[in-house]
């Protein structure tokens, strides 16, 4: 299973959001995207994104003052 990392600290809402998804959709069923995001809104964002298109939310962390998301593209 393949994990893609994206890097979207240092930019605001929806630009963490909007390379989550461009990077899901390049992606293959089945496979995982890390998005890092330092912006507050991530936190309501991300999670809303995820549920509207149907994709799964693996992980949601705060490490170093920072969001890590894991998020799936289902099979």
């Amino acid at each position: 299973m393949s994990e893609t990392v994206v890097d979207a600290r240092g930019h605001h809402c929806p630009i963490p959001t909007l390379r989550l998804r461009k990077a899901l959709e390049a992606a293959g069923p089945g496979a995982r995207v890390r998005l890092l995001a330092d912006d507050p809104m991530a936190r309501i964002d991300v999670p809303h994104f995820v549920q509207e298109k149907g994709y799964l939310l693996l992980e949601k962390a705060e490490v170093s003052g920072w969001l890590v998301f894991v998020v799936a593209r289902p099979e």
